[in-house]
């Protein structure tokens, strides 16, 4: 009866969060985080690796939730998620390394310390403008967990919220971030291979 009980409450939940509800969301993190956690790390070996993924894997089923079909177990597709971002991650990981060894082979011959050095200055200016960009809420929490190193049993002592809706703040913060720091990197890209070229017309 207590098992049939547990499968209808996650049914009613499950259609909760497909229309958006934060509580919902809540519910499924504090049900699943640590398991898919323990997943996780068993995967990739490292503990802040996993706690990204972590995070990846819930902004997935909120970015997803629409497409939830609460006659499935959610428990198996957060772990598909899982297994599918961890071997995304790693195919990416190899085209990288290939294409920065292409990138520093092309580029060796017009190294720049200054104007490299003003390239990272400029990424940590857009990521602080990242951050800066998001809500109130987000942003504090953001910093204190991914900036200054705070756990989130820590943080919601010291804010008075509880660690599932810290987590809901870090899931979509983290989103809006990435987001807005892909979309720079893809202007940066472009500009350094302009000084690439502008150096390699100079040596002409």
């Amino acid at each position: 009866m207590a098992a049939a009980l547990h499968i209808s409450d996650e049914k009613i939940q499950l259609a909760r969060l497909k229309e958006g509800d934060q509580h919902a969301f809540n519910y499924f993190y504090e049900q699943h985080s640590l398991i898919i956690y323990r997943r996780l790390k068993k995967m990739v070996k490292i503990d802040t690796l996993a706690d990204e993924f972590l995070q990846d894997v819930f902004v997935k089923l909120w970015e997803k939730r629409h497409l939830i079909d609460p006659e499935q177990s959610l428990k198996a597709y957060l772990h598909l998620i899982a297994q599918n971002l961890v071997f995304d991650f790693y195919r990416k990981l190899a085209r990288e390394a290939r294409l920065q060894e292409e990138v520093k082979h092309t580029i060796s011959g017009f190294h720049n310390p200054v104007q490299e050095g003003f390239y990272f200055k400029e990424t940590n200016d857009v990521l602080q403008k990242a951050i800066n960009n998001l809500p109130a809420q987000q942003k504090l929490v953001f910093t204190l967990c991914k900036i200054q190193g705070k756990s989130y049993e820590e943080v919601g002592r010291d804010l008075g919220i509880s660690t599932s809706t810290i987590n809901g703040h870090i899931v979509k913060a983290t989103k809006s971030v990435k987001t807005f720091m892909t979309d720079y990197h893809k202007v940066a890209f472009g500009l350094l291979i302009g000084i690439v070229i502008n150096d390699l017309a100079n040596k002409l």
